[in-house]
């Protein structure tokens, strides 16, 4: 089925797929990994969802643009702000996570794991 209600449904993900890092792909191309979305009763787009490391990158420079500056130019309390939301979204599961946020925030590991210890103190 094609037509502008399934080309509305299709607009109406992208947003949340491109937030996610995703990608919409049809759904005929679809692989054994990527999730078909059907709209009234037809298979409308598939979406290939990130690899996990793939989506921190995606994150870290959707928080860039959303602070609208390089992450290592915010202070330190906009960069325990920022630790923080990663630690909720578990950007910190994600081999070489903490490595990758450090150096994204221009920080040492050691800073990082001191923000998470803070959070946990709290």
């Amino acid at each position: 089925m094609t037509g502008s209600g399934q080309e509305s449904f299709i607009a109406a993900v992208k947003p949340l797929v491109d937030a996610m890092g995703g990608e919409l792909v049809p759904p005929d191309e679809a692989g054994t990994d990527d999730v078909v979305l059907s709209w009234e009763g037809a298979d409308a787009v598939a979406v290939r969802l990130p690899q996990l490391a793939d989506s921190l990158d995606h994150i870290l420079a959707a928080m860039e643009r959303k602070k609208g500056k390089p992450l290592a130019d915010l202070d330190r309390k906009a960069k325990q702000e920022v630790v923080r939301i990663l630690e909720a979204r578990g950007a910190f599961s994600v081999r070489h996570g903490v490595e990758t946020v450090a150096s994204a925030l221009g920080v040492s590991r050691f800073t990082v794991y001191n923000y998470l210890n803070r959070e946990k103190g709290n």
